[in-house]
């Protein structure tokens, strides 16, 4: 019988570590593809998706070496509004590329991943077979910030509020891993998940 193909999504609030499980996973010989780097790929290349981020944010959103996302970032995370407006201009044109790259990569693999921080809040629930949730403690997860990037309090508070609680996200997704510990117990999660996604 022909095994059947699988797209898997990670996701995790700001500081839930799903970009280092995404890595661990890539270690052990798998694809995946980051809605942040195709998002930021987008920012810079696409000539009217940058035609309509500087009609919302001005000529400061870009600099010579491409999006300016430091600025941008400051200016959504103060405004609800703004934020929604940069995802209507991104969030299709970043969903359309994930679904092209998802299959593209199915060719040749028996399972394929994308990490994503927004997975429930762009409503991408439906490219996946399964979608695996990666959680801390918020403690844990500011200090994280706080050590990665030098990011204080009150814009990892700000953050946080602008993506569904964990706990709505933990009834949604098919697969929990908590990620209070060190890299090797995640990485040992990692592989957890391929055994069972495999069998």
């Amino acid at each position: 019988m022909k095994k059947k193909k699988i797209k898997i999504g990670i996701t995790g609030n700001i500081g839930s570590g799903k970009s280092v499980f995404s890595k661990l996973i890539e270690e052990q010989g798998y694809k995946v593809i980051y809605a942040d780097e195709l998002s930021k790929e987008i920012l810079d290349k696409d000539k009217n998706v940058r035609k309509k981020v500087i009609e919302l944010f001005g000529t400061n959103s870009y600099i010579k070496s491409g999006v300016n996302s430091k600025y941008i970032a400051e200016k959504v995370f103060q405004d609800y509004n703004l934020l929604k407006a940069l995802e209507k201009i991104l969030h299709p044109i970043v969903i359309n590329k994930s679904e092209e790259l998802l299959n593209h990569y199915l060719d040749v693999s028996e399972m394929v991943f994308l990490e994503a921080a927004l997975i429930y809040e762009a409503d991408m629930e439906k490219y996946f077979d399964y979608i695996v949730l990666i959680t801390a403690d918020k403690k844990i997860r500011f200090e994280r910030k706080q050590s990665s990037s030098g990011m204080n309090a009150d814009d990892f508070e700000k953050r946080d509020l602008m993506q569904i609680a964990e706990d709505e996200k933990k009834k949604r997704a098919d697969f929990i891993f908590e990620n209070n510990s060190d890299l090797n117990s995640l990485k040992q999660k990692a592989l957890l998940l391929i055994t069972l996604l495999k069998n």
